[in-house]
């Protein structure tokens, strides 16, 4: 107990008799300290007192599949900014092979009575994956928002990159370049955002024996992308950046030249992608207004407002750099 007053007095920035007197539920204390305490006991980990624990914390549970992918990091700069301003705290949840798994987070976060929940890139865009930990939220009827595509049967707000037209920009700028074998490196093919990627360029006559199906990893995009090489590609739209530099390596690798020999084109447009060698080609999520969008959903549930569960699809934009080139 004494240990815990301590850590949460020096998080807050009060003395220990301060939290003492919130925990015990008595006067003398702001409102603002109170709720202050409360958040800090909330962010360290530590359960509320019994009496204190029937609202919600002002706390907002962000679930993302990884860290490693520069796009997921800049997203939950954007996310957290926007719960700060509308006075919430993110937790930052990052799944981990053999760790701690997407339903234990949940978990974890109703445990801590959290105010809502933002997932990216969440198992609910994987039509194999196990979908139990949604279902449970939507019958504890917690706010929730999920970015990008979801499976058909999640009755939740969503908030997506249009993944149709990112596929048809990508192969748009290709055909003009003069490229005719254009290849294709996607996620699993349970993954729905890779599905409407690819449902868009077989209507638009891409060839399916040039599709490859892979883990979002540099090392993913480079196997994949190694089969298509073989295959002799020219071009090759990749469903994120990381598979695009993957790409690039496999076809540098395979003795040809990016962009003389092959044209790569990534998706997300990630920090630094400028500054790769050569500077990636990519189609840019507007994380900046999906983030936004995402917030403003989840804070409208949180109030009682009455959100349908659609999904806002945001326009993506091609960002030509040095990785494609005439055929």
């Amino acid at each position: 107990m004494t240990r815990r007053l301590a850590e949460v007095a020096k998080k807050v920035g009060v003395s220990e008799a301060t939290v003492s007197r919130v925990l015990n539920g008595k006067p003398g204390v702001s409102e603002a300290t109170r709720e202050a305490v409360l958040t800090a006991l909330d962010v360290l980990g530590y359960e509320r007192p019994t009496q204190l624990r029937g609202d919600r914390a002002r706390l907002v549970g962000l679930v993302l599949p990884e860290l490693q992918n520069p796009i997921f990091p800049a997203f939950a700069e954007v996310v957290g900014g926007a719960l700060a301003q509308q006075g919430f705290t993110s937790v930052l949840c990052t799944r981990t092979v053999g760790g701690v798994s997407e339903a234990d987070y949940v978990d974890l976060l109703l445990q801590q009575q959290v105010s809502g929940v933002v997932f990216a890139g969440g198992l609910y865009a994987q039509a194999a994956a196990s979908h139990g930990h949604y279902e449970l939220l939507h019958e504890r009827k917690l706010p929730t928002v999920l970015v990008n595509a979801a499976v058909d049967h999640l009755d939740f707000p969503q908030v997506s990159c249009d993944d149709s037209v990112a596929a048809e920009i990508a192969l748009a700028h290709l055909k003009a370049l003069g490229h005719e074998r254009i290849g294709m490196v996607l996620g699993p093919k349970d993954h729905m955002p890779s599905r409407r990627k690819l449902e868009c360029f077989l209507g638009k006559d891409g060839d399916p024996e040039l599709v490859e199906h892979t883990m979002f990893s540099l090392e993913g995009g480079h196997a994949a992308a190694s089969r298509l090489v073989r295959r002799g590609v020219t071009g090759v739209i990749c469903a994120s950046d990381l598979l695009a530099l993957g790409t690039i390596r496999a076809a540098k690798r395979a003795g040809l030249s990016v962009p003389a020999d092959v044209s790569v084109i990534g998706f997300d447009d990630s920090a630094l992608m400028n500054c790769t060698e050569p500077p990636l080609t990519t189609v840019r999520q507007p994380i900046d207004a999906m983030g936004r969008a995402a917030v403003d959903l989840l804070v409208a549930q949180i109030d009682k407002a009455v959100v349908p569960a659609d999904e806002l699809l945001f326009e993506p934009e091609l960002v030509v750099r040095a990785s494609t080139a005439r055929a």
